[in-house]
């Protein structure tokens, strides 16, 4: 019988848990959702978050279990949905610090504070790992949503790949957005201060007709030559589109050296192509995420001098 201390555990996003088992391969036993594998940690793209040094803790009390953990770490996090009865958990938890329920605000940084995650095995038995991925109960990046700027909820998804990167695009430099209506992602881009050529052959949103520094094209995002428009600093996709004709795209523009960073959403129709996502994945300086804002579908974020960053990116 396989030790869990010596497990990482993986959390996948609601409903991914299968796109988690075929990148992990075989595992300890799952919890729900939560997948306890042996050996050292990886990186798969369908996680949520991840365990890093999982520990079993017997108790005898319910205050004993609270002070087990409140000798780990300052802030935990339970993971419950698995339990039959939850209220044995739910007591404990309430003995403890939790996370903070502060939605973030669009620049905030990330939380600083560690937050580690917890559950019940048994009724006297925890499992708890002080140090996790995320900074998120669950991975779940909670955001104060703006309901009348942006046209569409799109844009939370690029707010949290920037929150996460701790990188975005600074005024004046110039972005790319394509397959941009109704123009979610373009709302941001805008705010931030950026020019940005917005592309699609769709209309944008009339709310951003005629703002300053956004230039619109009635095009096909794929009929853009990459040569055409200088050094662009920021690519950005969140086009409908099958994966093997977005990775088509993005090694267009890698082979024509003329994008310095790229944020694409590889969007899924039917099954997921595993292949299609290695070829992704092996492409130097990237990194594939499951966004919470993400549905069937993964962020692919490249960038030309921040390897190190995005290597690093939730580990």
């Amino acid at each position: 019988m396989v030790a869990l201390e010596d497990c990482v555990g993986y959390l996948a996003p609601q409903g991914f848990l299968p796109e988690l088992l075929h990148e992990l391969g075989p595992v300890a036993t799952n919890l729900g959702r939560l997948a306890l594998r042996t050996g050292s940690m990886v990186q798969p793209a369908w996680v949520r978050n991840i365990w890093c040094n999982p520990r079993v803790i017997p108790f005898t009390s319910i205050n004993q279990a609270a002070s087990a953990l409140k000798m780990l770490g300052p802030r935990w996090a339970l993971y419950d949905e698995h339990l039959p009865r939850r209220g044995r958990a739910r007591l404990i938890q309430q003995r403890l610090r939790g996370p903070s329920s502060r939605p973030l605000g669009f620049g905030d940084s990330l939380p600083t504070m560690p937050l580690g995650s917890w559950t019940l095995l048994d009724d006297t038995t925890l499992l708890a790992s002080p140090q996790c991925t995320s900074p998120f109960a669950h991975g779940e990046a909670l955001f104060a949503e703006d309901r009348s700027g942006p046209p569409s909820r799109a844009y939370l998804k690029l707010w949290e790949a920037f929150t996460l990167l701790n990188r975005r695009p600074e005024p004046g430099q110039l972005c790319l957005d394509l397959g941009s209506s109704p123009g979610g992602w373009t709302w941001v881009l805008h705010k931030l201060g950026a020019r940005v050529i917005s592309v699609d052959k769709a209309p944008l949103d009339t709310r951003l007709e005629g703002l300053p520094g956004i230039t619109f094209r009635a095009e096909s995002a794929f009929a853009q030559d990459p040569h055409a428009f200088g050094l662009v600093d920021w690519l950005f996709s969140d086009v409908v589109c099958y994966p093997e004709r977005l990775l088509a795209l993005a090694r267009r523009w890698l082979e024509a050296g003329t994008v310095r960073n790229m944020v694409c959403t590889i969007k899924f129709q039917g099954e997921t192509d595993f292949q299609v996502l290695d070829r992704f994945r092996s492409i130097p300086n990237s990194r594939l995420l499951h966004l919470a804002h993400n549905k069937h579908e993964l962020t692919w974020i490249w960038g030309k001098n921040s390897g190190d960053r995005i290597q690093n990116l939730f580990s």
